[in-house]
């Protein structure tokens, strides 16, 4: 039996452990047990995923999520939260604390020897600033990763999600898109976290898929630079990227992208094709 945090019992560790909420690391705890067990439902894992968390907490999510897989690994920054997760568990889910092993460490540097058994889903409530990134670094550095659901704030939610030809189809949707294929799983309202943040968040489910044939790091230059003015048509958006505008049209001629579309039109086969025919100039 597994006892998951109220608002009650998340102050009451948070003065404890004298934690008060930072903007800093976007701490924003959720404080409603029905919101974790509808993520963790949302989640779809099996009793053999081995799953990584991201910023746990106090606990909230860490506590729903132990009883559906075979492994999870908390990775967090914050010391004292690292250090009174275990006994949270203990506490609340002694039948399950064997499955729980927790990082003190960044998300944003760990590597694949950090753990013992590879993840194979990621299921986190990151903090608002840094989610795209610690998504995408996870799926550089985790190749068993096979699929996750994260909250977001509400408009990450929307821009990870976005695809060609919307107006927020940018940077984040066409990285992760290299990746996965992701889809919205649902939004949360403001009011079930403590502090209560300024904006409502979104669930965002992904499934990893097979990327496009090419140097990633040589895509993701294509898209930097395609994004970086987006009014800017690639013959013009891509001219420092290829060494002037009639490079860059003779490499999206080559490629078979008219130059006078805008990067928010290329889906990342097409960023992809672009790469590669610079390579090939």
């Amino acid at each position: 039996m597994v006892e998951l945090l109220g608002a009650k019992d998340i102050r009451q560790i948070a003065t404890a452990l004298s934690v008060r909420p930072t903007k800093t690391l976007g701490q924003n705890f959720v404080i409603d047990a029905n919101t974790v067990r509808r993520i963790a439902d949302a989640a779809r894992l099996t009793d053999e995923d081995v799953v990584v968390e991201v910023g746990p907490g106090l606990g909230s999510l860490t506590l729903a999520l132990l009883p559906r897989c075979a492994r999870l690994h908390a990775v967090e920054i914050d010391g004292r939260l690292a250090g009174a997760l275990r006994p949270t568990v203990e506490a609340r889910a002694p039948r399950e604390a064997a499955k729980l092993t927790v990082h003190h460490v960044d998300a944003m540097t760990v590597a694949a020897t950090e753990f013992d058994v590879m993840p194979t889903a990621l299921v986190a409530n990151l903090p608002y600033n840094v989610a795209v990134p610690v998504v995408l670094h996870m799926l550089a550095v985790l190749p068993e990763l096979r699929r996750g659901l994260v909250m977001v704030q509400a408009e990450v939610a929307e821009r990870m999600t976005a695809g060609p030809g919307s107006k927020i189809y940018g940077v984040p949707s066409a990285k992760l898109a290299w990746y996965a294929s992701c889809r919205r799983a649902g939004s949360v309202p403001r009011g079930v976290f403590w502090p209560v943040p300024n904006v409502d968040s979104g669930l965002v489910a992904f499934e990893r898929r097979e990327p496009p044939s090419g140097d990633r790091k040589k895509v993701f230059e294509v898209i930097d630079a395609a994004f970086a003015q987006r009014r800017k048509i690639l013959r013009g958006a891509l001219a420092g990227w290829a060494g002037g505008m009639d490079a860059a049209e003779r490499v999206l001629t080559a490629a078979g992208i008219d130059p006078r579309l805008r990067g928010e039109a290329l889906d990342i086969a097409e960023f992809a094709r672009i790469a590669a025919h610079r390579e090939a100039a």
